[in-house]
C-alpha cells in the first residue's frame, strides 16, 4: 500500500491541506466574535435565532477543524474573544446597526464560507477532509437558503436589476 491508501486518517496533510484548514479556524473564529457582536445590535427575534444557528454552527465546524489540526501537531490560530453582551438600547442610534444590514452581513458571511468550503473540498486528497468540507458546504448552503427567506419575508432584499425580457 502507497503512503496515501488506507485510513485518510493516518495519510499526512498536504501543505494546502494545512493552510486550508488553519485558515478555515481563524477566518472562523474572527466570523464567530463578528456575529456575536453583531447579534448586540439586533431587534427582530427571527434574525437572532437565525444569527444564533450560524454561531453554533460555526463553532462545531471549527472544532471539528481545530481536532484535525491538533491530531497533526500544527498549532491553532488565536481566537477572538467573546465580545461583552449589550443591550440594544444601550447602542446610540447613531452607531447602532440595523436589522437589515446586520441580515445582510450574514448572508454575505454564509456566502464566503460556501467558497472556503468549495476551495478545500476541490483541494483536498485526503477523503475524510474532502468530505467534511462537503458537509459543511451542504450546512451552509441551507443556512444561506433560510438567510434569504428571512430577507425576501423581510422586506430586507436588496436584488440586482432584474432582467424582463419584453415581449413586442
Amino acid at each position: 500500500m502507497g503512503i496515501l491508501s488506507g485510513n485518510p486518517q493516518d495519510e499526512p496533510l498536504h501543505y494546502g491541506e494545512v493552510y486550508g484548514l488553519w485558515t478555515f479556524v481563524l477566518t472562523g473564529n474572527k466570523m464567530i466574535a463578528n456575529h456575536q457582536m453583531l447579534l448586540n445590535h439586533v431587534g427582530d427575534d427571527d434574525l437572532k435565532k437565525l444569527i444564533g444557528e450560524a454561531i453554533d454552527g460555526a463553532q462545531a465546524e471549527v472544532k471539528q477543524v481545530s481536532e484535525i489540526l491538533k491530531a497533526n501537531g500544527i498549532a491553532l490560530p488565536p481566537a477572538a474573544p467573546e465580545p461583552p453582551k449589550v443591550d440594544l438600547e444601550s447602542i446610540p442610534v447613531g452607531a447602532r446597526f440595523i436589522d437589515p444590514d446586520v441580515a445582510a452581513t450574514a448572508s454575505a458571511a454564509v456566502a464566503a464560507g460556501l467558497v472556503s468550503c468549495s476551495t478545500m473540498m476541490g483541494q483536498s486528497i485526503r477523503e475524510d477532509v474532502g468530505m467534511m468540507f462537503g458537509q459543511f458546504h451542504t450546512n451552509k448552503a441551507m443556512l444561506g437558503a433560510k438567510f434569504l427567506k428571512l430577507l425576501k419575508e423581510k422586506g430586507w432584499l436588496i436584488p440586482p436589476p432584474l432582467h424582463q425580457n419584453k415581449e413586442d
